[in-house]
Formats: C-alpha cells, structure tokens, sequence
C-alpha cells in the first residue's frame, strides 16, 4: 500500500522548551529517507511524531488513508532492539500471531525471515542470548515480517560492527526494492550516501535543509549542513 505523508506545522515542546519545529514537509510513498543532525537537533522526536506516538503541541500529521489504517501499514525499529524473553521463533512469529495469521502461514514466514538474516539455526535459542547484530536484525526481521507499506528506524546500526551493518544496509536495500517506504536516522554519513534518495537534515528542532540525496551531498544549501557534511561541530 503506497502512503504519502504530510506534516503541516508540527511543533512538540516538552516542559515549555521547544523540542522540535514548526515543522512543515510532504514525503512521498516511495524512497528512502535519510534524517540528519547533530545530537540534540530533534531527529528521534520527528520520527516519532511521523510514526504518531509523540504528542504534537501544535500542527497536524496526515497520512493518506485513515490513521488506523495508516498505523497499521507501519512498523518501527528503536535503536537498542527490545526483544521479548522469548525463543527467536517467537519473537519473528509473534507479529504475526497479532493478526491471527494461520499457523501454517506462520511457520513458512517465520523459516523464511529466519534464514534472510542467518538465523535459522537458532530459531530455537531465546532471543536474549544473541549478539547486539543479531539482536537488530531479528527487530529488523520481526518488523518486516508482515510487510509494512512504511519501516521507521532510529539509528539501527549505531552500535553494531563493520560486519553487522553490511548486512542490516543489504536487507533495507532489498526493502526498498521491494517498494517499502524507509525513513531512518543515522549519524554514520557514508551509511547515508549509500542508501539515502532523499534527505532531512535538522538543526535546533527545525529542518534546515535537505532534498534529493545527490543535491544535497553536493551542493547543500546552507553552511550550517555544509559544516556537518565537512564533519564540523554544528550548533
């Protein structure tokens, strides 16, 4: 299901202070887009108020269908992946087993999943023994299992060797292929070059600048993204 997305003057504040915006961008329903920012600048916040669990103090989120219907197309990976205390072929079953998908269904879905991310010899092991790389692409794998027309990742690849994120890149690269909508954070810039067709870069709880990723790669428009591109320290 293709979603498009649009915020209309978004603005959270938390305790007076504001957090992020106002805030105002259409996203397309096809693409991966890529958040940007230093620390602090409110990368996390805007995902969240896309994903609709952060509340907006001003401003609207609208989808392109009825919000139930939208939630429901969507899934989300934190960047510690919570893993319920339970086998690896539980947790990847477990979505599924929500929308009472037929145990047969289940099973084919879950060996299918389990051997994309390399893990169909631990179906059996609990979840909570696994390594940080393993962990992230079990949430990654458990949040794709049911297909989701828009994948939400905050910073998936934060903690995880050379080794883990070659993989986790080649699974969201097949994703997009496949025509999932990826809108995903990150603080490594050469993992934004190489999956990136668009960008959002923040500043201070405002969009500051962004586009298509080439343009903005070569030829940002302000020098405040031109600093964080060069690797500068950006306040």
């Amino acid at each position: 299901m293709a979603l498009t997305l649009a915020l209309r003057d978004v603005t959270v504040r938390r305790r007076k202070k504001r957090i992020l915006g106002p805030i105002s961008l259409d996203l397309a329903s096809m693409g991966t887009t890529i958040v940007l920012g230093p620390n602090g600048a409110g990368k996390t916040t805007l995902l969240k108020v896309m994903h609709g669990v952060e509340r907006l103090s001003d401003g609207k989120v609208t989808w392109s269908i009825p919000e139930d219907a939208a939630r429901q197309q969507q899934a989300y990976v934190f960047q510690n992946p919570i893993m319920l205390r339970r086998t690896v072929f539980q947790n990847l079953a477990f979505p599924l087993e929500l929308i009472r998908t037929p145990k047969a269904q289940i099973a084919d879905r879950v060996a299918h999943w389990a051997a994309r991310i390399k893990l169909d010899d631990a179906l059996d092991q609990s979840a909570l023994r696994l390594s940080g790389g393993e962990k992230q692409k079990l949430a990654l794998a458990r949040a794709l299992i049911k297909e989701p027309a828009v994948l939400f990742l905050d910073e998936p690849c934060a903690n995880l060797d050379g080794r883990a994120t070659r993989e986790i890149e080649a699974l969201l690269q097949d994703t997009h292929k496949q025509g999932t909508r990826i809108i995903m954070t990150t603080h490594d810039l050469g993992q934004a070059r190489r999956l990136a067709t668009d960008v959002l870069f923040l500043l201070n709880g405002t969009l500051h600048d962004g586009g298509q990723a080439q343009g903005f790669f070569e030829n940002p428009q302000t020098p405040e993204a031109r600093a964080f591109l060069k690797g500068d320290i950006v306040e």
